[in-house]
């Protein structure tokens, strides 16, 4: 087996094991993790959005990634000796608690930007409008739908589209049109909402710890 993906096949068959339902996705999930690896090796960053349920889990999965999930992430030895020569009291505070990150924006989460533009534009555009602010080619824009047909996450896929930036869609089984539109679609085998959304959170925890073990796990660069 490569051993690139040995680590994150090991995490995936752990996730089958505890959900079966979610065999079908296996490989799809794997090409998830491969575009959001390749986005974090070019310092690239996650823009996360979805509505309701979808938008707690898009908050979610920039917590997991912002912070550490399982392991430890301790700052490099030569960024704590910075933050001491800046104050030596606080900044071994600092060089003690900090953690690395691996960047994830959830788009939800900028109440006064997205009330303005909601207010002043238009409401479906409210994802779009940050995406395009915040969003670069190589980044990955990751639309949490169950339906897929969410209008406003779609319409944030368009502009991704259009910047250059890789699509990863989570959804339910009938995939919608995010489902068509995005370079990898994680189509859980659920029609219910609720049912779907308690799959969603497996996959994208499973995601969180393939990418933590592969940039913050032995032997993984500073």
């Amino acid at each position: 087996m490569d051993k690139k993906i040995a680590h994150a096949e090991e995490h995936l068959d752990l996730l089958i094991e505890r959900h079966p339902a979610l065999a079908p996705c296996r490989g799809s999930i794997l090409q998830a993790y491969l575009m959001l690896e390749e986005c974090y090796q070019h310092d690239g960053k996650l823009l996360i959005a979805g509505n309701g349920g979808s938008a707690a889990d898009a908050e979610h999965v920039a917590g997991e990634l912002m912070k550490r999930f399982q392991r430890p992430r301790p700052v490099p030895p030569a960024f704590a000796e910075k933050l001491i020569a800046v104050d030596r009291a606080r900044g071994a505070e600092l060089a003690q608690n900090l953690e690395r990150s691996l960047m994830a924006i959830p788009l939800v989460a900028h109440e006064a930007l997205s009330t303005a533009y909601i207010n002043d534009v238009d409401g479906l555009g409210v994802f779009a409008q940050q995406l395009y602010g915040f969003g670069r080619p190589g980044d990955v824009f990751l639309g949490i739908s169950t339906s897929g047909k969410s209008k406003n996450v779609i319409m944030a896929a368009i502009v991704a589209r259009a910047l250059g930036i890789g699509i990863i869609a989570l959804t339910g089984a009938a995939g919608g049109e995010l489902a068509q539109m995005a370079d990898v679609a994680i189509r859980v085998p659920e029609a219910e909402t609720y049912r779907i959304q308690e799959l969603h959170l497996p996959v994208y925890h499973c995601l969180c710890l393939m990418l933590e073990d592969r940039f913050f796990g032995e032997g993984a660069a500073l």
